[in-house]
C-alpha cells in the first residue's frame, strides 16, 4: 500500500480545493482557526509533512526551512510570492509555486471600485448618511471628480494593470503606463502610451498601482513622488502596501497636496497607519483585492494542483523558482 503524502494547510481554504486534495487520497492537516499563525505554530504544523499550502500572510524564511526539512514543496495561495524568501527556498532545492492570473479580472475590478469610490467620494457620503446629516440635496454636497477626458496613469502594466487599463476604454481617459517592459496589447487595445516614470507621477489625474514587492519598488511612492503629482490627483493601491510610503501618504492626504488615495493593502497589514483612519479622503478596505467566490475557489484549486505535481514529482504549471527544480 503506498503511503499517503502529508500535508498541512495554514488557514481554512474553500472547499474545491481541499476536494482535489481528498480525491488524491493526501493525508491532510487544515489549521481551522481563522488567523495568521505564529512561526512557531506554523513550524508544528508542517513537521513531518511533505507539502504545505500556504498564504501571502504566512513568512517563509530560512529559520523556517531548517526547521522543517522533509518538505518537498510549497504552494502559495497568491499571486504574489514576497511572503516567501525564495532565495533561501532554491538554496534547499524546494519548489515554490503560485496562483497567477486567476485573479486578474477580481483585483482589477476591485481598483475600479476604489478609484471610483475616491473619485466620487463615496465612503465620505455613505457615512455622512448613517449618521443621519442628509437633510437635504445641496449644490455643493459632496463634489467630487470626473473621470471622462482625465489621464489614468498606470504603475506596473502586468495582467492586472492591463485588465483595469481595458476598463478605462468605457470611460472615456486618456491612459499613460510605467513599465520596464512594452505591453503592445494594451496600446493596441486602449491607446494607451508608455511613459517614463516621473512622467506619469506628474501628469497623471488618477494612479493605479500595480506593481510586485521587491527592494526596487519599496516606497517607490514616498514623499518626492507624492510632492510631484497634480493637487487633484488620486491614488489606488491594490498591489502591496510597502511600494507606497504610508507616513508620507498620510501627511499628503491631510494636507491636501492630493485629493484623495484608495487602499486595499497596507505597508505593515494588517496594521493600518494610525492617519489614515482619521481622514475623509482615504477610502480603506482590509486586503479583499481577489475576495470573489469564484476566484478563491480557482486560487485554491490551482494551489492544490501546484502541490499534487510536486508530491508526484513532476513539475508543477506556475513554478516561481525554476532553478529547485531536479527532474
Amino acid at each position: 500500500m503506498t503511503k499517503k503524502p502529508k500535508v498541512f494547510i495554514s488557514r481554512p481554504i474553500p472547499e474545491a480545493g481541499l476536494e482535489l486534495l481528498r480525491r488524491e487520497e493526501v493525508d491532510l492537516e487544515i489549521n481551522r482557526d481563522e488567523r495568521v499563525l505564529t512561526p512557531a505554530e506554523l513550524i508544528a504544523g508542517c513537521r513531518g509533512k511533505e507539502g504545505l499550502l500556504c498564504q501571502l500572510t504566512d513568512r517563509i524564511d530560512a529559520d523556517f526551512l531548517d526547521a522543517v526539512p522533509g518538505l518537498r514543496g510549497v504552494a502559495n495561495m497568491a499571486a504574489g510570492f514576497d511572503n516567501i524568501d525564495i532565495e533561501a527556498a532554491t538554496d534547499r532545492n524546494l519548489p515554490v509555486t503560485n496562483t497567477p492570473g486567476v485573479l486578474t479580472d477580481a483585483t482589477a475590478d476591485l481598483a475600479w471600485a476604489l478609484l471610483l469610490a475616491v473619485a466620487r467620494r463615496i465612503g465620505e457620503a455613505e457615512r455622512y448618511l448613517r449618521a443621519g446629516k442628509f437633510k437635504s440635496w445641496g449644490p455643493l454636497l459632496f463634489l467630487g471628480a470626473d473621470l471622462k477626458g482625465k489621464t489614468l496613469g498606470i504603475l506596473g502594466a502586468g495582467r492586472i494593470g492591463t485588465a483595469v487599463g481595458k476598463r478605462a476604454r468605457a470611460f472615456e481617459m486618456k491612459i499613460i503606463y510605467f513599465d520596464p517592459r512594452e505591453n503592445p496589447a494594451l496600446e493596441r487595445e486602449t491607446g494607451a502610451e508608455k511613459v517614463g516614470f516621473e512622467t506619469l507621477i506628474r501628469e497623471s489625474d488618477f494612479i493605479t498601482i500595480h506593481l510586485p514587492l521587491t527592494p526596487e519598488t519599496r516606497h517607490i511612492i514616498g514623499r518626492k513622488e507624492l510632492e510631484m503629482m497634480k493637487p487633484g490627483c488620486r491614488l489606488v493601491n491594490t498591489s502591496r502596501g510597502a511600494v507606497v510610503d504610508e507616513k508620507a501618504l498620510v501627511e499628503a492626504l491631510d494636507r491636501g497636496r492630493i485629493a484623495g488615495a484608495g487602499l486595499d493593502v497596507y505597508e505593515n497589514e494588517p496594521r493600518v497607519h494610525p492617519g489614515l483612519f482619521q481622514l475623509e479622503n482615504a477610502v480603506l478596505l482590509p486586503h479583499i483585492g481577489s475576495a470573489t467566490v469564484s476566484t478563491r475557489e480557482k486560487m485554491a484549486e490551482m494551489a492544490a494542483q501546484n502541490l499534487l505535481e510536486m508530491l508526484k514529482g513532476r513539475r508543477p504549471p506556475n513554478l516561481v523558482n525554476p532553478e529547485a527544480w531536479k527532474e
